[in-house]
């Protein structure tokens, strides 16, 4: 029983460790990893060299207003520097607030990873064709048939083919979206954007309880380097305050094959390998996106349940077999 007692305290705390390098993977914002020429931080000394804004963007020492409380207006902030990290993870701190009482408010960020900058448009005012990727924090629904909760958080990859259909929220183009309630908070409020071997992760924290909550996960997305990092939003009949607090990009450290180490990765065309079209991807009612696969975390979570009821059963069976044991020796 002793020799037991050691292997089940060991498959313990093999489990522990692998809860902690799970629980890490989004990063911890580690200094050395941040790339200071693609990050927009307190107190924006770097606006004018290395961002550009534009529209009603108002740039003060404590936030980046990207468009007042006030009906249709636009603004964006962009990246002078293209960005050749292979793999990477953006951090976004942002405020949305205004007088506009519950659905009377609008539209939201956008945060973007695109070939083009600077091209003001009808997509959170940035062009609707573009190139790369964009993540959408729209407050305000414009499809009166949907069934999804407000703000949604959604993402779209695009190679300049695809349109972005506001007057259906980008439903049919996006790769999946959660709802957040982030809208009005007295906390901070956080999203993160990890691209890292084809995999986009999406994750957010705006409960003010210091921990990520997964919104996206999805795999074969493909995304060049060279692109540039920007964010925009807009007001129409309704309005918010939209607000870029801070803007971090870390350079994630992953090794990758000579096979792609040897690839034009700025030749990479956008993408994503679907099983079904994006149009397919319709969500639940309560705005979980239905057809999303396991992602790691999930798979673990089901491995270590299934451990450690088999390690409860051993254990448990042992203890059984030694009380029959030891009730045997007494007849005798």
């Amino acid at each position: 029983m002793k020799g037991f007692g050691r292997f089940v305290r060991s498959v313990l705390v093999l489990a522990a460790v692998e809860v902690c390098l799970v629980c890490c993977d989004i990063t911890d914002g580690n200094a050395e990893h941040l790339k200071r020429e693609h990050s927009l931080m307190k107190p924006f000394q770097g606006v004018g060299s290395q961002w550009d804004f534009s529209g009603n963007t108002l740039v003060t020492s404590s936030y980046v207003r990207l468009t007042p409380d006030e009906r249709s207006k636009q603004g964006s902030i962009w990246n002078t520097v293209p960005c050749y990290l292979k793999d990477w993870e953006m951090h976004v701190q942002f405020k949305v607030h205004g007088s506009g009482k519950k659905n009377l408010h609008g539209d939201g960020i956008a945060v973007w990873y695109t070939k083009e900058r600077l091209h003001p448009g009808p997509v959170f005012s940035n062009k609707a064709n573009f190139h790369g990727l964009a993540v959408f924090i729209d407050t305000y629904s414009n499809d009166e048939a949907t069934d999804r909760s407000f703000p949604f958080i959604s993402a779209m990859v695009n190679n300049g083919s695809v349109s972005y259909d506001h007057g259906k929220d980008g439903r049919s183009s996006e790769l999946g979206g959660c709802s957040a309630e982030i809208r009005n908070r007295e906390h901070d409020t956080y999203m993160a954007v990890r691209y890292s071997k084809g995999r986009l992760t999406i994750m957010v924290d705006v409960d003010d309880k210091n921990e990520w909550k997964e919104c996206i996960d999805i795999g074969g997305v493909r995304l060049p380097t060279g692109y540039f990092f920007g964010a925009s939003a807009a007001t129409g009949d309704l309005s918010d305050n939209h607000d870029i607090i801070s803007m971090k990009l870390y350079q994630l450290m992953v090794e990758h094959t000579p096979e792609e180490e040897n690839l034009d990765w700025t030749k990479i065309e956008p993408s994503v390998s679907l099983l079904k079209s994006p149009k397919d991807n319709i969500d639940d009612p309560t705005g979980n996106f239905r057809s999303s696969p396991l992602t790691g975390w999930k798979v673990f979570l089901l491995l270590l349940c299934a451990l450690l009821g088999i390690v409860v059963c051993a254990v448990v069976g042992a203890v059984v077999f030694q009380k029959r044991q030891e009730r045997n020796k007494r007849f005798y």
